[in-house]
């Protein structure tokens, strides 16, 4: 009797809940803003970026520079039979000359502002890169809390299962107990390794996508993210899309290509006018004096102008209509991003909400409610008035709520990162009210 009494006691306090720790603890981990500024520095992608920005921006500069002048040299009028003899024939001379290509007035404006809008698309394109990057090492990072808090209550109630399964084990070799619980305290334990096993193996995916997000070996090794507590958003929806309009990268970009558009229709339009070639002449004579002819060989010069007839005005007319194209586009892409943008920050808010709900309701009822009830399965159980098998399902009610606790913490962060990447910018959240389950 007294090895039966060490049993039951064995078995009741293996499946006692474990006190909770004071949430004032600090934990240690992973820093998600040193991770986040690592991507930012390190990211080959967000790096080629950066160069695309730069390489339209030289773009720009050189759109508006004027052709480089044309430097002439020629030896003018010489005789086939003596081809070097300049004193034969008055019309021999060496000529210098130089010309210059001048677009039509306005037109080097306009090809600057086309490519300056250009390469200003980059660049907003560039810091959209730069959210995208954040929100997804975040994301990442919240998800591997999340896994992390799930394999340690596994690893908590494998223990637990494995000393119910000895006990059982032994209660029914005294005949005190039915093969039932054992086989119940054995399917349950095989369903959390089969857990186990899928949660290491996405964790080494989240190690290996975040250590890709960073650019590092994908074997390197990864910490524990450090716990975190849930802030609220201190804007209002429509102070939300406000900041967005005012913030969000992709929509400057958008913005950009559309006034880029704009400034390739005023282009189109002043291909109708003409380009001028202005040039200057300058001939070297030698005075020439033979029997048939006298000259003081004066030297001479010339200055002309020449320009092209923009004649094809069906090529010229669909210049136009491409630049008018490609504004009502960018147009309607932009209109469409704002659209977006406002459905995405009222579906946010909606699922932020409900996620802050079922933390509240999961840490103030359910699982101190599951552990209470485990509590009153316990004390049955030690006076005969329970069996195993509802003690067992206590301590899995209890289980389950705990991780579904964590996916709702991870999950409000994650959806918080979401919303920082749609308005464009950080400055949307206050102080923390509601600590992450440790």
């Amino acid at each position: 009797m007294k090895r039966f009494a060490a049993l039951a006691l064995l078995i009741v306090l293996s499946f006692a809940p474990r006190v909770a720790i004071p949430e004032e603890v600090t934990f240690h981990g992973e820093n998600l803003e040193t991770l986040v500024d690592t991507a930012l520095a390190s990211n080959p992608e967000l790096k080629a970026s950066e160069s695309r920005w730069q390489m339209f921006a030289s773009k720009a500069k050189q759109a508006g520079a004027l052709e480089d002048p044309m430097f002439m040299l020629k030896l003018q009028n010489m005789l086939t039979r003596e081809p070097l003899v300049f004193n034969k024939d008055p019309q021999s001379g060496v000529v210098i000359g130089i010309s210059q290509q001048l677009p039509f007035w306005g037109k080097r404006a306009l090809r600057h502002k086309v490519a300056a809008f250009e390469a200003d698309s980059f660049h907003w394109a560039f810091e959209e890169r730069k959210l995208e990057l954040t929100r997804m090492v975040k994301e990442s990072c919240y998800q591997l809390w999340a896994v992390d808090k799930e394999l340690t209550i596994i690893d908590k109630n494998l223990k637990i299962l494995g000393d119910a399964i000895t006990i059982t084990g032994q209660r029914y070799s005294l005949g005190q107990g039915t093969q039932q619980d054992i086989y119940k305290a054995s399917l349950q334990k095989s369903k959390m390794l089969d857990m186990q096993i899928t949660l290491q193996q996405q964790r080494k995916s989240l190690e290996a996508n975040i250590n890709y997000l960073l650019c590092r070996p994908a074997n390197t090794p990864f910490g524990t993210v450090a716990d975190f507590s849930l802030p609220r958003v201190t804007l209002s929806e429509e102070e939300l899309n406000l900041s967005a309009l005012e913030k969000r990268p992709q929509l400057k970009s958008l913005a950009s290509l559309a006034s880029k558009a704009e400034a390739s229709r005023s282009l189109a339009k002043r291909e109708f006018y003409p380009d001028f070639n202005l040039s200057v002449e300058y001939m070297l004579r030698r005075q020439v004096a033979t029997g048939m002819a006298i000259d003081p060989g004066y030297n001479m010069f010339s200055v002309g102008v020449s320009f092209n007839l923009p004649f094809l005005q069906e090529k010229r007319g669909a210049m136009v209509a491409e630049s008018k194209f490609e504004s009502a586009m960018a147009t309607e892409e932009l209109n469409a991003l704002k659209n977006s943008i406002a459905y995405t920050i009222s579906e946010t808010l909606a699922q932020l909400e409900r996620r802050r709900k079922l933390v509240e309701l999961y840490k103030g009822a359910i699982v101190p409610q599951a552990e209470h009830s485990l509590e009153s399965a316990l004390i049955s159980y030690r006076v005969n008035r329970s069996d195993f098998l509802t003690l067992l399902d206590s301590r899995m009610s209890l289980f389950n709520y705990e991780r579904e606790l964590y996916e709702s913490q991870a999950e409000y962060m994650m959806k918080l990162a979401q919303l920082e990447a749609t308005i464009g910018s950080t400055t949307i959240i206050n102080t923390p009210d509601i600590k992450a389950r440790p």
